[in-house]
């Protein structure tokens, strides 16, 4: 039986959220999500099981928000350098090589915990899964307003993919986890001409 409340969220400042969302992901890194228990989010944080429960209804939906908290790119939407290269670009640089390979080794984790677990792929889907795809739309929409993209082309709905499977495969096929430059190089040499958007500009 999965352990899940409503959540009724209670008054907590950014400050303490952050902090949370911190020792979560610290936990995660340390014994994977399987083993990680609320019992031991409540000690690491000094907090009661009771207020983790009220605050977010269970451990699949703490995670995945403490996940989302911790991406650099959480706000694709704020990003408008009045280029599509450039917006990529500048998503790309919010982290550094430590932090992606850092955050590679999670995902990985994560990834296989979600194949046995339907409330940690539902939550997911909805607070990252699904953000992330309507702020790349955003992203690509304001490239079609300027004119770099046409709104007919096919690849516009596999973006997301396109930049997801870069950051998996080259752990896989390099043994290797992402950087900067090989995210950078992808872009330009992948993601912007599927897109019609020569890379020189």
């Amino acid at each position: 039986m999965t352990e899940v409340a409503t959540p009724r969220r209670s008054r907590i400042t950014p400050e303490r959220e952050a902090e949370l969302y911190t020792a979560v992901l610290d936990l995660l890194r340390e014994v994977g999500y399987d083993a990680l228990t609320m019992d031991a989010v409540a000690a690491r944080t000094r907090s009661s099981k009771a207020t983790l429960y009220r605050q977010w209804g269970g451990k699949a939906e703490l995670v995945a928000k403490a996940v989302r908290h911790n991406k650099p790119g959480a706000s694709l939407g704020g990003v408008d350098t009045g280029s599509l290269k450039g917006d990529l670009h500048a998503l790309t640089m919010r982290s550094d090589d430590c932090e992606m390979e850092r955050n590679s080794a999670l995902m990985r984790g994560l990834a296989m915990a979600m194949h046995g677990n339907p409330d940690l792929l539902a939550a997911f889907r909805e607070h990252l899964v699904e953000p992330e795809m309507a702020e790349f739309k955003n992203v690509v929409q304001r490239a079609i307003d300027r004119g770099e993209v046409r709104a007919d082309n096919p690849a516009i709905h596999y973006m997301v993919h396109m930049m997801i499977g870069a950051f998996a495969a080259c752990t896989m096929i390099d043994e290797q986890p992402p950087t900067q430059a090989f995210l950078l190089s992808y872009i330009d040499a992948v993601v912007l001409p599927a897109l019609g958007v020569p890379a020189s500009l």
